[in-house]
């Protein structure tokens, strides 16, 4: 069975939702990250399918798609790689390599990512789609949490977490720091 790990920036303070600029190295006056980059890179290669929701997915769309270039690998990478956006709505992806997962409901999610998980291949990576995490947490279906944490507190804004969800069971798996500060966890299901 594949692995679904939700990948996620997130700020001290818990927040997965960027209500600022605080994702930006630039705008934060951050060196650039060259390890954070190979890091990424390194999980791009081990994983074969992108699980997002719509919103998320129309964002990814509409820079990434036709970046000109891009040296960080990200457009080239989300170009190639199996993506699955879950919605209600839409209907045509416009975007090479795509796949509507339209649930019916909450157990018909559950079940299509099952399904998912069970084909054959790399890790599946969940990133941003925030709504989408809630209900692959609540549902239990993630076996890692990737967490790149920002030296920032935001104060406002959603976290990976729903409210009230509790778990255990998670061991810490790899933890190490970038140049820039920026510090990642990746937590396994034990």
């Amino acid at each position: 069975m594949r692995t679904l790990a939700i990948t996620q920036n997130v700020t001290l303070d818990g927040r997965v939702e960027m209500l600022g600029d605080w994702f930006d190295d630039q705008e934060q006056g951050r060196p650039a990250n060259e390890d954070l980059m190979a890091e990424n890179r390194r999980q791009d290669a081990a994983a074969d399918a992108l699980l997002v929701g719509r919103r998320t997915f129309e964002d990814f769309r509409g820079y990434w798609r036709d970046l000109a270039g891009d040296t960080t690998g990200i457009s080239d990478y989300l170009n190639g790689v199996a993506k699955h956006v879950v919605s209600s709505t839409l209907t045509e992806p416009g975007w090479a390599g795509t796949t509507v997962m339209a649930a019916a409901g909450p157990d018909d999610l559950v079940a299509q990512v099952r399904a998912l998980k069970e084909r054959p291949g790399k890790d599946v990576v969940c990133t941003g789609s925030i709504r989408l995490c809630h209900a692959l947490v609540t549902a239990g279906l993630v076996d890692e949490y990737r967490l790149f944490t920002y030296p920032v507190v935001q104060g406002a804004g959603r976290r990976l977490f729903p409210d009230g969800y509790e778990q255990s069971g998670l061991r810490l798996a790899e933890s190490t720091t970038y140049a820039a500060g920026i510090g990642y966890q990746r937590w396994v299901r034990r």
